[in-house]
Protein backbone atom coordinates (compact mmCIF):
# COMPACT_ATOMS: atom_id res chain seq x y z
CA UNK A 1 0.00 0.00 0.00
CA UNK A 2 1.33 3.45 -0.87
CA UNK A 3 0.62 6.71 0.96
CA UNK A 4 -2.65 7.32 -0.91
CA UNK A 5 -3.82 3.78 -0.15
CA UNK A 6 -3.09 4.23 3.55
CA UNK A 7 -4.89 7.58 3.64
CA UNK A 8 -7.95 6.08 2.00
CA UNK A 9 -7.79 3.07 4.30
CA UNK A 10 -7.80 5.29 7.38
CA UNK A 11 -10.65 7.38 6.01
CA UNK A 12 -12.64 4.15 5.70
CA UNK A 13 -11.96 2.82 9.22
CA UNK A 14 -11.57 6.03 11.27
CA UNK A 15 -15.03 5.83 12.86
CA UNK A 16 -14.75 2.12 13.64
CA UNK A 17 -11.29 2.57 15.14
CA UNK A 18 -12.50 5.39 17.37
CA UNK A 19 -15.39 3.28 18.66
CA UNK A 20 -13.08 0.36 19.58
CA UNK A 21 -10.71 2.30 21.80
CA UNK A 22 -10.71 1.30 25.48
CA UNK A 23 -10.69 4.47 27.64
CA UNK A 24 -9.09 2.61 30.57
CA UNK A 25 -5.79 1.60 28.93
CA UNK A 26 -2.84 2.31 31.23
CA UNK A 27 -0.97 3.88 28.31
CA UNK A 28 -2.66 7.12 29.38
CA UNK A 29 -0.32 7.18 32.39
CA UNK A 30 2.59 7.60 29.99
CA UNK A 31 1.15 10.95 28.93
CA UNK A 32 1.18 12.08 32.55
CA UNK A 33 4.84 11.12 32.78
CA UNK A 34 5.57 13.02 29.58
CA UNK A 35 3.78 16.14 30.80
CA UNK A 36 5.76 16.00 34.03
CA UNK A 37 9.00 15.98 32.01
CA UNK A 38 8.08 19.04 29.96
CA UNK A 39 8.37 22.67 30.96
CA UNK A 40 5.49 25.13 31.30
CA UNK A 41 3.17 25.66 28.32
CA UNK A 42 4.84 23.14 26.00
CA UNK A 43 3.94 22.61 22.36
CA UNK A 44 3.31 18.92 21.65
CA UNK A 45 2.80 17.30 18.24
CA UNK A 46 0.56 14.21 18.26
CA UNK A 47 1.36 12.21 15.13
CA UNK A 48 -1.42 9.93 13.91
CA UNK A 49 -3.89 11.67 16.21
CA UNK A 50 -6.96 9.97 14.73
CA UNK A 51 -10.12 11.06 16.53
CA UNK A 52 -8.02 12.68 19.26
CA UNK A 53 -9.83 11.12 22.21
CA UNK A 54 -7.00 8.97 23.49
CA UNK A 55 -3.84 11.02 23.14
CA UNK A 56 -4.50 14.53 21.86
CA UNK A 57 -7.27 15.21 24.39
CA UNK A 58 -4.82 14.45 27.20
CA UNK A 59 -2.02 16.70 25.97
CA UNK A 60 -1.44 20.33 27.00
CA UNK A 61 -3.60 23.08 25.52
CA UNK A 62 -2.40 24.25 22.12
CA UNK A 63 -1.07 20.86 21.07
CA UNK A 64 -0.99 20.01 17.37
CA UNK A 65 -2.71 16.92 15.97
CA UNK A 66 -1.46 15.48 12.69
CA UNK A 67 -3.17 12.69 10.77
CA UNK A 68 -3.04 11.46 7.18
CA UNK A 69 -6.80 10.84 7.23
CA UNK A 70 -9.23 13.65 6.53
CA UNK A 71 -11.90 11.77 8.47
CA UNK A 72 -9.54 11.38 11.40
CA UNK A 73 -8.92 15.12 11.46
CA UNK A 74 -12.67 15.77 11.29
CA UNK A 75 -13.27 13.51 14.29
CA UNK A 76 -10.43 15.17 16.20
CA UNK A 77 -11.94 18.61 15.52
CA UNK A 78 -15.15 17.42 17.18
CA UNK A 79 -13.40 15.72 20.10
CA UNK A 80 -10.66 18.31 20.80
CA UNK A 81 -11.89 21.62 19.31
CA UNK A 82 -9.12 23.64 20.99
CA UNK A 83 -6.35 21.65 19.26
CA UNK A 84 -4.53 22.80 16.15
CA UNK A 85 -5.05 20.17 13.47
CA UNK A 86 -3.33 19.38 10.19
CA UNK A 87 -3.89 16.68 7.60
CA UNK A 88 -0.48 15.48 6.45
CA UNK A 89 1.80 12.46 6.26
CA UNK A 90 4.30 11.90 9.06
CA UNK A 91 7.14 11.63 6.54
CA UNK A 92 6.55 15.28 5.62
CA UNK A 93 5.54 17.14 8.78
CA UNK A 94 4.54 20.69 7.78
CA UNK A 95 6.13 22.33 10.83
CA UNK A 96 9.32 24.35 11.21
CA UNK A 97 12.48 22.78 12.56
CA UNK A 98 12.91 23.05 16.35
CA UNK A 99 9.27 24.07 16.78
CA UNK A 100 7.84 21.56 19.29
CA UNK A 101 8.81 20.37 22.76
CA UNK A 102 7.52 16.82 22.38
CA UNK A 103 6.19 14.37 19.80
CA UNK A 104 3.75 11.58 20.57
CA UNK A 105 3.08 8.76 18.10
CA UNK A 106 0.68 6.13 19.42
CA UNK A 107 0.15 3.13 17.12
CA UNK A 108 1.12 5.27 14.16
CA UNK A 109 4.53 4.63 12.61
CA UNK A 110 3.85 0.96 11.83
CA UNK A 111 1.24 2.07 9.29
CA UNK A 112 4.08 3.46 7.15
CA UNK A 113 6.18 1.06 5.03
CA UNK A 114 9.17 0.07 7.18
CA UNK A 115 11.66 1.23 4.55
CA UNK A 116 10.46 4.78 5.28
CA UNK A 117 10.66 4.57 9.09
CA UNK A 118 14.10 6.22 9.24
CA UNK A 119 12.66 9.19 7.32
CA UNK A 120 9.83 9.43 9.85
CA UNK A 121 12.21 9.45 12.82
CA UNK A 122 14.38 12.08 11.17
CA UNK A 123 11.24 14.23 10.74
CA UNK A 124 10.42 13.78 14.42
CA UNK A 125 13.97 14.84 15.33
CA UNK A 126 13.83 17.79 12.92
CA UNK A 127 10.69 19.36 14.42
CA UNK A 128 11.76 18.75 18.02
CA UNK A 129 13.68 21.39 19.89
CA UNK A 130 17.05 20.24 21.27
CA UNK A 131 16.33 18.11 24.32
CA UNK A 132 12.70 17.61 23.25
CA UNK A 133 10.91 14.37 24.09
CA UNK A 134 9.47 11.58 21.95
CA UNK A 135 6.87 9.09 23.20
CA UNK A 136 5.91 6.40 20.69
CA UNK A 137 4.65 2.86 20.43
CA UNK A 138 7.57 0.50 19.90
CA UNK A 139 6.61 -2.40 17.60
CA UNK A 140 8.03 -5.70 18.81
CA UNK A 141 7.95 -7.81 15.67
CA UNK A 142 9.30 -7.71 12.15
CA UNK A 143 6.48 -7.65 9.62
CA UNK A 144 5.06 -6.03 6.51
CA UNK A 145 1.53 -7.10 5.72
CA UNK A 146 -1.88 -5.84 4.69
CA UNK A 147 -4.65 -7.08 6.96
CA UNK A 148 -7.97 -7.52 5.22
CA UNK A 149 -11.00 -7.07 7.47
CA UNK A 150 -9.16 -4.97 10.08
CA UNK A 151 -11.79 -2.70 11.66
CA UNK A 152 -13.97 -3.63 8.71
CA UNK A 153 -11.44 -2.34 6.21
CA UNK A 154 -7.94 -3.01 4.95
CA UNK A 155 -4.76 -1.73 6.61
CA UNK A 156 -0.98 -1.82 6.24
CA UNK A 157 1.14 -2.94 9.20
CA UNK A 158 4.91 -2.69 8.82
CA UNK A 159 7.89 -2.76 11.18
CA UNK A 160 11.56 -3.80 11.01
CA UNK A 161 11.68 -5.31 14.50
CA UNK A 162 12.25 -3.86 17.96
CA UNK A 163 16.05 -3.72 17.85
CA UNK A 164 16.06 -2.19 14.36
CA UNK A 165 13.57 0.46 15.47
CA UNK A 166 15.71 1.40 18.47
CA UNK A 167 18.77 1.61 16.19
CA UNK A 168 16.87 3.84 13.76
CA UNK A 169 15.89 6.16 16.60
CA UNK A 170 19.53 6.44 17.67
CA UNK A 171 20.60 7.06 14.07
CA UNK A 172 18.04 9.88 13.86
CA UNK A 173 19.72 11.52 16.86
CA UNK A 174 17.62 10.30 19.79
CA UNK A 175 19.32 9.51 23.09
CA UNK A 176 18.38 8.34 26.59
CA UNK A 177 15.91 5.82 25.17
CA UNK A 178 13.90 3.89 27.75
CA UNK A 179 10.91 1.61 27.30
CA UNK A 180 7.82 0.62 29.24
CA UNK A 181 5.11 -1.97 28.58
CA UNK A 182 1.51 -1.04 29.41
CA UNK A 183 -2.01 -1.85 28.23
CA UNK A 184 -2.92 0.02 25.07
CA UNK A 185 -6.13 1.69 23.78
CA UNK A 186 -7.30 -1.54 22.13
CA UNK A 187 -6.97 -3.52 25.33
CA UNK A 188 -3.74 -5.43 24.69
CA UNK A 189 -0.17 -5.04 25.95
CA UNK A 190 2.13 -2.69 24.04
CA UNK A 191 5.66 -1.41 24.56
CA UNK A 192 6.33 2.31 24.36
CA UNK A 193 9.60 4.17 24.02
CA UNK A 194 10.59 7.48 25.59
CA UNK A 195 13.50 9.18 23.83
CA UNK A 196 15.25 12.55 23.91
CA UNK A 197 16.14 14.63 20.86
CA UNK A 198 19.82 15.38 20.49
CA UNK A 199 21.09 18.74 21.76
CA UNK A 200 23.06 18.97 18.55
Amino acid sequence: MDRTDVRQAWDAVADAYASHRDPTGSDADLLSTLRDELGPAPTVLDVGCGDGARTLANLPDGSVGLDISRRGVELAAEEVPEARLVQAAMRDVPLRADSVDAVTAYHAVFHVPRAAHPDVYREFARVLRPGGRLLMTLPSGRFETVRDGWMGGRMLFSAPGRDATLAQLRDAGFTDIRTETVSDPLGSAAEFAFATASDG
